[in-house]
């Protein structure tokens, strides 16, 4: 029997929003200092209890804003929920938000030791595997280029190029798919059902009901911070189509 490698235990994260229109930082610090300032509580998430166990594809659905890429967030250790507990087991590769750790000013190149670096790899195993990660981006000569001459594609590329370069235990991806030409989707896509065949669980959210079909074996539903369902893939995505009336496309 699979062990679980994340275990999510009644999380719930809280937002304090300002109620006042406050249209300078000066204003803000002025308004907060005298407490002058209303605050309202926004729960993102609430009561959020589920299990994912080693080699799992664990796809997220809702609606925008529903709280997908927070949980996400949450899992990755990017911040601390208010309320529950989150616990995961092994090496985390997140790809949340493209560019993330990315210098603009500097090259490719560069880039691939600097952000290869954040996530943990070794600046031997970086230049090691350095041709591997190029090949696979596809950015040619570009490499050479800083970052701010690159598409949000071509970032893209070389974001996913680098972290799917070794195959992480935990593979967290935001939306990472639906970005760039059809043929390097593709490429993406056949390069995370490796990762998947080899063992690695990973967590992924996408607009793409196709997409969570073909390529995960549960999914958890979520809808204003809570959680709706989660279970197996067809059932799941079954009931959301039903209920949202939406398309196996979208």
């Amino acid at each position: 029997m699979a062990k679980a490698v994340i275990e999510i235990d009644h999380v719930a994260i809280c937002f304090r929003m300002s109620d006042d229109k406050v249209r300078t930082l000066k204003e803000f610090i002025i308004r907060l200092v005298t407490r002058k300032i209303n605050f309202h509580e926004f729960w993102a998430l609430q009561d959020v209890t589920f299990t994912v166990k080693k080699g799992d594809v664990l796809g997220i659905i809702g609606h925008n804003g529903a709280g997908k890429s927070t949980l996400l967030k949450v899992i990755s250790g990017i911040m601390k929920p208010s309320k529950g507990d989150v616990k995961t087991h092994g090496n985390i590769v997140p790809m949340l938000e493209l560019g993330s750790g990315f210098d603009m000013d500097m090259t490719g190149r560069e880039n691939i030791l600097l952000n290869g670096a954040i996530l943990g790899y070794t600046e031997e195993f970086l230049l090691e595997k350095y041709d591997e990660i190029v090949a696979f981006s596809e950015l040619g000569q570009f490499i050479e280029v800083p970052l701010r001459n690159y598409s949000s594609g071509m970032v893209m590329r070389l974001a996913f190029s680098i972290a799917t370069v070794v195959n992480p235990e935990i593979l967290i991806v935001d939306e990472i798919l639906a970005v760039g030409d059809a043929d390097f989707q593709e490429k993406s896509k056949k390069r995370m059902k490796e990762l998947m065949s080899g063992g690695t669980t990973v967590l992924f959210v996408s607009h793409s009901l196709k997409q969570i079909r073909e390529m995960c074996n549960k999914v958890l539903w979520i809808e204003h911070g809570k959680m709706i369902a989660f279970g197996k893939t067809k059932e799941i995505c079954d009931r959301y189509e039903n209920k949202k009336g939406v398309s196996n496309e979208t």
